[in-house]
């Protein structure tokens, strides 16, 4: 059994940690709301942006080529895998989901017999899926020095893949990342890069029939818009990962500072048990040896 001086250091270490852990949380929750709202915004954007090369796409009709990024290399023996994982832990099960997902689609796409690379996003994920799969990065995109903004970081990534593309490096790129549902659920989803593909619920215009005369060409346009459709939708992801990544913080902070408050109660009533028993055993001692005089 314990001494009276050990469970009285381990109580005053948990009160420790649960200071450090509810400081976490309130830090947490006060970055949440800004990530929160950075994501909320970003989406009108993303949204029109979405419905307007679905359009696009639908006026070019079927068969009708269109830009690389669009039509695809026309094959997809190579794959390339964009994980996106937070730069720091103690933010429960958010990193592991996300690898573990990564992980899924990497043993489907080789038990298909196809080549897989890897670009990580974030410390967590490169060091949770090196052990493994190591020998597929082929690069690793370092946020630990973004702090108001991940746009530099969106377009340079974007950039970087629209360029390994044009290169034939690979033929589809797939973004892996958690989507902020609330501050209870952050879902592991995969989302098609390349070849860009709008989403199945964006917006398209009825014509009823009218043939519209795009200046330029809807190719042209194409060229230009898929780009920076691109880079949103890695922004997107990016601003969707950092407001999840807050809300499973905030959540394990939480849950970690309920359980050290359970377990200092534990310890302080066996710390109260040792003392009384103690403090019997003393009166006792002494009532025995009054008695014996």
């Amino acid at each position: 059994m314990p001494s009276l001086k050990d469970l009285k250091g381990r109580i005053a270490s948990v009160k420790s940690t649960q200071k450090i852990t509810k400081a976490k949380q309130m830090v947490a929750a006060a970055k949440l709301r800004r990530a929160q709202e950075a994501a909320e915004a970003s989406k009108p954007y993303a949204r029109r942006l979405a419905d307007v090369v679905a359009n696009l796409t639908s006026a070019m009709g079927e068969g009708a080529g269109g830009p690389k990024l669009l039509a695809g290399s026309g094959d997809d023996k190579v794959h390339l895998l964009v994980v996106m994982t937070a730069e720091r832990g103690l933010c429960g099960g958010f990193n592991a989901n996300v690898a573990k997902k990564a992980r899924i689609q990497i043993e489907e796409l080789r038990a298909a017999g196809k080549t897989v690379k890897i670009i990580t996003v974030g410390k967590k994920g490169r060091d949770m899926l090196g052990r493994d799969y190591g020998d597929l990065f082929i690069d690793h995109v370092d946020l630990s020095e973004a702090r108001d903004s991940f746009t530099p970081y969106a377009i340079g990534l974007g950039q970087e893949l629209a360029q390994r593309f044009e290169a034939g490096e690979f033929d589809v790129a797939t973004l892996i990342f958690s989507e902020f549902k609330n501050v209870l659920t952050q879902t592991p989803v995969t989302n098609q890069l390349i070849p860009a593909t709008a989403p199945d619920d964006a917006e398209t215009i009825d014509l009823s029939g009218a043939i519209y005369i795009y200046e330029p060409s809807e190719e042209d346009i194409l060229e230009t818009l898929l780009p920076r459709y691109l880079n949103t939708q890695v922004l997107s992801a990016m601003l969707e990962n950092a407001a999840g990544e807050q809300a499973a913080s905030m959540t394990a902070m939480d849950n970690a500072t309920r359980n050290a408050g359970e377990l200092i109660d534990s310890l302080t009533l066996q710390y109260n048990r040792a003392r009384q028993a103690q403090i019997t055993k003393e009166l006792i001692e002494i009532i025995s040896g009054a008695e014996a005089l």
